[in-house]
């Protein structure tokens, strides 16, 4: 491609090279050539094989567990790197951007790391920042340069209507009130009607019936809690119960946009099959779970568990015995590359019918 007088250069670093390559073919382009290592001393070494003197640079890299922070160190080097090579536009592509949990200072001394985060990226050198399903939609707000926060929800829609069977006597379900404008949104795309789930901590809940699940051994909840980022303590006494919407004889749908214990999944499955779901599917756009997790979730009342591919799924997927489908999201990616480079507006991906 060589529009405007420059051309893409598409670089990535270790965090999810297929994705970058599945990229960088639907761009019909090569990746740039560039080694990505660590020093003996575990400092991160970074090397471009070409010349990104006035290109349109654009760096995917989705940070993941369990190297996140190696991840970061690699995108802030790329981008430096080409910075100093003279690039005319460094784009940071970030499918799953990392840290997005920690968005507020939600108690006493919790850094906003989210802002941090941001902070990197611009001193590092990076002019835009292209991003998917921010756990918070204000973390755009962090920038002083523009953002795109991409959209899974029309992906999703067509997994729905192609994959799932009777999906026209499904449910669209939220896990928690924060994520109830997600899952409505959801649900008008595809006209059906919605429920939520309501969480409360044991110690508030006077006699319920509803059953609780072990805690899971380490890590955060999936997000969910508009933003709070717990631990394993602050599960012990979760309990769920079904606040709105009735999900009996339905195919239930939850909705999410990061799962990672999978506390609130297997918790929210059991409440909608107690009270009558045919079956439960869990579509999520950032699948966190640990290989250990993921073999926990096949004990969890689950039809399906839908993620996307904004990090490398691929141990997951080897170990999820079926239960695991995978979106992808290459398509998406590349054409808000090609749009971004072009200078059209990416408003189209947000339709449900965009291929």
């Amino acid at each position: 491609m060589h529009q405007k007088g420059n051309s893409i250069r598409l670089l990535t670093g270790n965090a999810h090279p297929k994705l970058a390559e599945a990229v960088a073919a639907r761009l019909g382009i090569p990746l740039t050539p560039c080694h990505v290592s660590k020093f003996l001393s575990l400092e991160t070494s970074v090397q471009i094989h070409q010349s990104v003197r006035d290109e349109d640079v654009f760096i995917l890299q989705s940070p993941s567990p369990p190297d996140i922070n190696d991840h970061i160190m690699e995108l802030l080097i790329l981008i430096s790197a080409c910075k100093t090579a003279s690039a005319k536009r460094i784009t940071a592509v970030i499918p799953c951007y990392p840290y997005a949990r920690q968005d507020k200072k939600d108690k006493s001394r919790a850094p906003i790391t989210a802002k941090l985060v941001a902070n990197l990226l611009a001193v590092a050198g990076a002019d835009h920042v292209i991003t998917m399903d921010l756990h918070a939609s204000q973390i755009q707000g962090f920038f002083d340069i523009p953002v795109d926060n991409l959209f899974s929800e029309p992906s999703m829609v067509r997994y729905i209507k192609q994959e799932i069977p009777d999906w026209r006597n499904a449910i669209i379900v939220s896990p928690d009130a924060g994520g109830a404008k997600r899952a409505t949104a959801l649900a008008d795309q595809l006209n059906l009607d919605f429920a939520l789930i309501n969480r409360k901590r044991k110690r508030d809940v006077a006699n319920t019936s509803v059953p609780t699940v072990p805690p899971t051994p380490t890590g955060s909840d999936n997000g969910s809690h508009n933003g709070d980022v717990e631990d394993e303590h602050d599960h012990q006494h979760d309990v769920m119960e079904l606040l709105v919407g009735d999900v009996k004889g339905r195919v239930a749908i939850l909705i999410d946009d990061m799962i990672d214990t999978g506390h609130t999944v297997r918790l929210a499955s059991q409440v909608l099959t107690q009270h009558g779901a045919t079956s439960v599917y869990a579509v999520v756009c950032h699948g966190l779970l640990s290989e250990t997790t993921m073999e926990q979730m096949r004990q969890v009342p689950l039809k399906k568990l839908i993620v996307t591919n904004s990090i490398d799924q691929t141990d997951r997927l080897a170990v999820s015995d079926g239960l695991m489908d995978i979106v992808d999201i290459a398509p998406v990616i590349a054409e808000s590359i090609r749009r971004t480079h072009n200078g059209e507006s990416i408003s189209a991906l947000f339709k449900p019918d965009f291929n």
